[in-house]
């Protein structure tokens, strides 16, 4: 432990300062900076069904990560397969019902909770098709939540990508914001780049500029070799066991070149940014996850980036729900324990 403790310390010191950010009042800064540093609890409503991915939603772990010292939830959901027919496409009022206790689980706890579409298969295979129903469940969505209170944030797709190009998501997400910002004309919206929400994609991605309420995001799983060995869904995964992730030079290099994207987009734009998923396989050493972990949460950080660690207590997890217990290199390198709150600004000039 004293060892990864040292090797933490380095890899946090290699990651260069960035000028000091200043505050700002703008909004959706302001928004993005309430966001702080989250969890995803991935793989329960965004499985097929809550608890065939082995992970059912409890009470506690809201509890659990408000204590730990995280300021937000995304709570990821598989709407898709829980709306009925054309044309009204309705929203299964049970599944509805669990949305909105998952809501209020973090809503009470003082945790800023962002809900999204994710998992949307069938828009990515055909998304000409399947528009209109992903137009209604926002429909469904923004209207049934217009009156909760400020800190419920929606994203409006995870990762498009395959048939839902860059350019075809660019035509389609307008539309959809519009009809968000018929009952909700004042919420945090999220929104990111094609595939895969790749921070390469940022450089063409373009929000418009009459909403100022906007928040831009993206995904960052480098190298995917490391943080996805051994990963049954990945073909080939298992070829890529022992890589490792120590803090090189050309290791921290290439980090601060990807983060820097970002930074110039969210500069260039003047939006905010959130890191919404990141995060390595359990089939990686511990080791190497710790140091990555905390070299990603501490340049996003750097450059004035809310983020989210994927996952809370599944293959990425960063909890232990059978031992019932975090995982502690994993916890300590997202909130260092002389940090409990991050305060994120936004950049200066």
């Amino acid at each position: 432990m004293k060892r990864l403790l040292l090797l933490l310390l380095a890899i946090v010191s290699t990651v260069a300062k960035a000028q000091e950010p200043t505050a700002s009042t703008d909004p959706a800064f302001v928004a993005n900076q309430k966001l702080g540093r989250g969890i995803n609890l991935g793989n329960a409503l965004d499985a097929p069904s809550e608890g065939a991915w082995g992970i059912t939603l409890e009470a506690d772990y809201f509890a659990k990560i408000k204590a730990a010292g995280f300021q937000s939830v995304r709570i990821p959901i598989r709407w898709a397969t829980r709306t009925g027919p054309a044309p009204d496409f309705t929203v299964d009022k049970t599944f509805f019902e669990r949305v909105d206790w998952a809501i209020e689980q973090a809503l009470s706890r003082g945790l800023v909770a962002i809900i999204n579409d994710h998992h949307d298969d069938e828009l990515i295979k055909d998304p000409t098709r399947q528009e209109p129903r992903l137009q209604a469940t926002w429909r469904q969505i923004a209207t049934r939540y217009k009156d909760r209170p400020e800190g419920l944030y929606f994203e409006l797709l995870n990762e498009p990508n395959g048939n839902l190009t860059d350019e075809a998501w660019q035509e389609m997400f307008p539309k959809l914001l519009a009809i968000v910002r018929e009952s909700n004309p004042k919420r945090p919206v999220m929104l990111g780049p094609g595939h895969w929400n790749n921070v390469d994609n940022l450089k063409s991605f373009r929000l418009p500029e009459n909403d100022r309420m906007l928040i831009g995001t993206f995904h960052y799983y480098n190298p995917f070799h490391f943080t996805h060995q051994g990963a049954s869904w990945t073909p080939g995964s298992d070829a890529w066991k022992g890589q490792t992730w120590t803090g090189t030079a050309a290791q921290v290099e290439t980090l601060k070149r990807d983060f820097a994207k970002a930074a110039k987009w969210s500069k260039d734009n003047n939006r905010p940014v959130f890191l919404g998923e990141f995060g390595a396989y359990e089939a990686a050493d511990m080791n190497s996850r710790a140091i990555w972990t905390a070299a990603i949460a501490r340049e996003a950080e750097r450059h004035g980036f809310s983020w989210a660690y994927w996952e809370f207590a599944s293959g990425f997890g960063a909890y232990d729900k059978d031992k019932g217990q975090w995982r502690a290199p994993l916890k300590d390198a997202l909130v260092p324990a002389d940090s409990k709150k991050v305060s994120l600004v936004k950049p200066s000039e």
